[in-house]
């Protein structure tokens, strides 16, 4: 008898005496109800479609409970407009899951069960440079602090307040950490408090927001469940043992924080203000190359700017020039006339670009992306290389996690001269990596911006269609 078989029918008789549990119902029925929110800590729209934290980790939970029961599952997701509104889902029935980012607290699992942690951050006071920061909570009083309601940090400020009674705020019901952040670098707000994994992201975005102090640390994150969940929450626990062992919780967390830790405000002020005075000039031309390419004209734009800050008549100490910053070989086989030639760098170093992607299909998404912003500054050999120290000793090739360990190696001899390629500067990918990832991410927030605000950066896709497509690039994608 199949396992599958084996443990169905141990479900059946487990609960012949009662109504079929949730996850019987999630078998049954083949869709799973998860509620979310959009934000960039939780589920969003990226270059490859949809992708967030937690919405890696809902899809490789439901991988885990198809091929556990061998029956096909559908993710049915569900966006919250407050906090309020997913605990309430949770409690109706009309979410199994809540994958939000949420703090494990007090209050909460009073109504909804919890499952383990996969995250630890503290709670951050914010306000912005040059505004003053404020020593103490007793500075607060007669300032505009507003935090989003029904929040984990409305119970930490309560509880401060028995030492600080003029400590006041109020609560949005409706506001996401972003447009917070935003309130208060825009100064309509003095203050705001966040989760620390957010004020990491954001300040990318908003360089002038800073940490005034920490109100609490080791706050847990965790998936919530509905009181009536308990079969689903053990396979969730299951799940995330797993996941913690075989590296994929710490891969999803690498994948969206890995770079917030290198954040470089100087340069993030002056990306910005180039976006503003430079990219104007060149934003036709990477429209063009995306698509002709069918790659996101935001990763486009970030690479041209990581090679050569938009600058059409940069040229290297080795001789590399123009804009997307091309060798007088590669242009020559991407038959480029004139390496100065904004037009035809961009595209050219668009379809370079794709080529190298397209020779990485034994990489799962998104590292493969990773992976081929690595061979464009340090070239294919080199990364092949790099792939086989991974195999070497005894790690994932895969997985930009590891590779980003073992391309350093190749500036040790103990190392270079057992791959074929030799000696590399190994340490400049993985930098140039992490700084087209952050001048992605800042394209993407700014252009979603400017669809709220003025049409500045108008965006490629208007119709919702996944812009660097997996199954074949260049070719016709659906949503997800």
């Amino acid at each position: 008898m199949k396992r599958a078989t084996i443990v169905l029918l141990a479900l059946v008789l487990s609960t012949c005496s009662r109504s079929p549990s949730t996850l019987e119902e999630v078998l049954e029925t083949g869709q799973l109800r998860v509620i979310t929110r959009n934000s960039p800590t939780t589920f969003y729209r990226g270059p490859l479609g949809y992708e967030g934290p937690e919405y890696e980790r809902v899809e490789a939970f439901r991988a885990h409970l198809e091929e556990r029961y061998e029956r096909s599952i559908r993710i049915d997701y569900q966006f919250a407009d407050s906090l309020a509104e997913i605990f309430t889902a949770l409690e109706s029935g009309t979410a199994h899951i809540a994958a939000a980012s949420l703090t494990v607290t007090p209050a909460r699992q009073e109504r909804v069960n919890f499952g383990p942690a996969y995250q630890q951050v503290s709670q951050y006071l914010v306000y912005k440079l040059n505004t003053g920061r404020p020593r103490s909570l007793d500075a607060l009083q007669g300032k505009r602090l507003e935090i989003m309601a029904s929040s984990s940090f409305a119970e930490t400020l309560h509880g401060l307040r028995a030492e600080h009674p003029q400590l006041a705020w109020s609560e949005n019901p409706y506001a996401e950490p972003s447009d917070l952040l935003q309130d208060v670098h825009d100064q309509t707000l003095d203050y705001t408090v966040v989760d620390s994994n957010d004020y990491y992201v954001h300040r990318y975005y908003m360089p002038d927001l800073r940490k005034a102090m920490r109100l609490k640390k080791d706050d847990q994150l965790a998936w919530a469940f509905g009181r009536d969940t308990d079969f689903l929450r053990r396979e969730a626990e299951d799940f995330f043992a797993k996941a913690k062992l075989n590296g994929l919780l710490a891969q999803i967390e690498e994948r969206y924080y890995g770079h917030t830790d290198r954040f470089d405000y100087v340069g993030t002020r002056t990306f910005k203000r180039h976006v503003r005075s430079r990219l104007p000039d060149y934003l036709q031309m990477f429209l063009t190359a995306s698509q002709q390419t069918g790659v996101d004209w935001r990763l486009l734009a970030a690479i041209g700017y990581q090679e050569s800050h938009w600058d059409p008549q940069a040229v290297s100490p080795t001789g590399v020039r123009g804009l997307m910053m091309l060798t007088r070989s590669t242009a020559g086989r991407m038959g480029v006339e004139n390496r100065r030639d904004a037009a035809q760098s961009i595209s050219a170093g668009s379809r370079y670009f794709l080529n190298i992607y397209n020779r990485l299909d034994d990489v799962p998404e998104p590292d493969r992306i990773w992976f081929a912003l690595a061979a464009y500054n340090v070239g294919y050999g080199h990364l092949q290389d790099a792939r086989r120290l991974a195999r070497m000793n005894d790690l994932d090739p895969d997985r930009w996690l590891v590779i980003q360990e073992m391309l350093p190696l190749l500036t040790q001899k103990e190392w270079y001269s057992q791959v074929p390629h030799g000696y590399a500067r190994g340490w400049e990918p993985v930098g140039y990596v992490d700084n087209v990832r952050t001048y992605f991410e800042i394209l993407n927030w700014l252009s979603s911006e400017a669809e709220r605000t003025q049409p500045a950066l108008p965006d490629a896709y208007p119709d919702d269609t996944a812009p660097l497509q997996t199954a074949a690039v260049g070719s016709e994608t659906s949503s997800t």
